[in-house]
């Protein structure tokens, strides 16, 4: 069994091993949604994602200002398909207005992170930028191995009773 310290440090490294989250979403009648999205992850543990107006949960997310997140291991490198590690979080959703300087600073770094695909998606006006501020969240390592996320510090765990 890992030590804390070795689970407190997986977690905070965790999103690093991943490009995309899986998001969830909700319409305005409150059927769910669920789709994925490349991210950018800012040091405040804040995700950004790079999207169309087009797609559903862009809708969604305009709608309800609130999503869930799902980081996921990978199914080829887990050692057990029933207990792959897992960070999920609730999140506030906001809108970058294009107009802002903050969403040039994150178009550039999508940029950064994906190539020169990011430029192109510049040009087309229906793309938006949000940022999903975690307001809760968990995070689980194996089988009777879940960590809450402490809502007054997104970068510590606490350690779910069982």
């Amino acid at each position: 069994m890992a030590s804390f310290s070795d689970i407190q440090t997986a977690y905070l490294h965790f999103p690093e091993r991943l490009q995309s989250l899986m998001l969830s979403t909700l319409n305005a009648d409150g059927q769910p949604h669920a789709s994925y999205a490349p991210f950018v992850m800012g040091g405040d543990r804040t995700f950004y994602i790079f999207v169309s107006g087009l797609s559903t949960h862009t809708k969604n997310l305009m709608t309800t200002s609130k999503a869930g997140i799902l980081l996921i291991e990978d199914e080829a490198q887990a050692t057990q398909i029933f207990a792959r590690q897992r960070l999920m979080y609730d999140c506030q959703v906001d809108l970058i207005e294009r107009q802002n300087l903050q969403w040039t600073i994150w178009a550039d770094k999508f940029a950064a992170r994906f190539g020169n695909l990011i430029d192109m998606l510049r040009q087309l006006p229906d793309f938006q930028i949000f940022s999903l501020i975690p307001q809760a969240g968990r995070f689980v390592v194996g089988f009777g191995a879940a960590y809450e996320v402490d809502p007054s510090n997104l970068e510590h765990l606490i350690p779910v009773k069982k």
